[in-house]
């Protein structure tokens, strides 16, 4: 899994005439990213793209639960249940899921009265028995639990490096080969090798989101993310959008 520090690239061919993706060219690292967007909760992903901006009615679900009073919800429950709850950090192509990982976050409260040793993630939460602000800190102790979204220690993700990956513009995914390439440049009518063109483009978190956004309204998501939002993310400066005609 990439770093903050690592930054990920893929090759798309591009048809020039129609302006779309082709299909894209990607290591591991894109991939497991990519796969690992189908672990994120649904709050997490409204979250992330702006609950105003979903499409749908999630974004008012999740509104209506924002400003719903503690007073109608469940005794010790938190809300941030619902609108915060533990997902992966699938990597540095995306903001981080805890907004905040502070001290409340690895702590939980209970009432200093004690009251059946109850407790709670919210330190705003009335005590069920004495109606107390259950207040009184305990501190979190030992491994923060289901933090990873990978299955063993090592973070090996989800695919092997061996081979390197065809990632199509509807995010259908399948080792490279170039039989494939040549099949589906026939698929997509392609007359002209002089209308391909061939881009590297470095993914950062703008780019993570875009797919994001993408993969949930498109069958185009690579055109969408790369191609459709190129100019307005130029306009926002600091991207790490590149591209580079590499032929053609």
């Amino acid at each position: 899994m990439a770093s903050c520090s690592t930054k990920l690239t893929m090759k798309l061919l591009i048809d020039s005439k129609s302006e779309r993706v082709l299909f894209g060219e990607a290591s591991k690292e894109v991939i497991d990213f990519l796969f690992s967007l189908l672990c994120l909760p649904l709050s997490t992903i409204t979250r992330l793209l702006n609950k105003n901006d979903m499409l749908g009615s999630i974004g008012n679900l999740y509104q209506s639960v924002e400003n719903l009073s503690d007073t109608y919800m469940q005794p010790n429950l938190c809300k941030d249940v619902l609108l915060k709850p533990r997902a992966p950090q699938i990597s540095a192509l995306l903001p981080s899921n805890d907004e905040s990982v502070d001290q409340k976050e690895n702590s939980f409260y209970m009432c200093r009265n004690r009251c059946n040793y109850s407790v709670t993630c919210d330190n705003k939460t009335s005590c069920p028995n004495c109606g107390n602000t259950m207040s009184y800190g305990i501190p979190y102790v030992g491994n923060k639990v289901g933090g990873d979204v990978f299955p063993n220690n090592d973070k090996n993700g989800y695919v092997k490096e061996v081979v390197t990956y065809m990632i199509m513009d509807d995010l259908v995914i399948q080792p490279m080969s170039t039989i494939s390439s040549i099949v589906l440049l026939n698929k997509f009518n392609v007359k002209e090798v002089c209308d391909l063109e061939e881009k590297v483009v470095e993914l950062g978190m703008d780019q993570g989101i875009n797919i994001l956004k993408a993969s949930l309204q498109s069958k185009m998501v690579l055109t969408s993310a790369f191609l459709k939002n190129t100019e307005a993310v130029s306009e926002q400066g600091g991207s790490s959008l590149k591209l580079e005609t590499v032929w053609c």
